[in-house]
């Protein structure tokens, strides 16, 4: 079978707290691991999305309204739908499994993806990625 769940793979989550939100993979476990004995993947998505901005707002209105929260997840693939998009940001130094053990440790790496998703944003790549999944 042909392995499509790859890093950088744009996914959506199904289930769960997130669900509907979308995703990017980081890291995948095809084979599952020793407390996982399912497959399952990293993903870092968007936890809530930037607003719409018009052009009278001011400049400081405007970088409120571009803002980002990101969230760092563990995912059975059972529970994420892949898409066709991919998402050329490298997260793979930001986030690791050993990031979710502690909470200050998954805050941390939770402010740096919020960081490298805002500054894509802005530059105005990957704009579905971005937009709230309307359903």
């Amino acid at each position: 079978m042909v392995k499509f769940l790859k890093p950088n793979k744009a996914v959506v989550l199904l289930q769960g707290r997130f669900a509907g939100h979308k995703a990017t993979i980081v890291k995948n476990f095809d084979d599952g691991t020793r407390d996982r004995a399912y497959g399952h993947c990293l993903v870092a998505g968007v936890a809530k999305y930037p607003s719409k901005v018009i052009r009278k707002d001011s400049a400081k209105k405007q970088a409120k309204k571009s803002r980002v929260k990101a969230f760092v997840k563990l995912v059975n693939y059972n529970h994420i739908m892949p898409t066709r998009y991919t998402l050329d940001v490298d997260l793979k130094d930001v986030v690791s499994t050993e990031s979710l053990v502690s909470r200050d440790k998954k805050v941390t790496a939770c402010k740096e993806i919020k960081a490298r998703f805002e500054e894509r944003f802005k530059t105005g790549k990957n704009r579905w990625f971005f937009s709230k999944l309307r359903f």
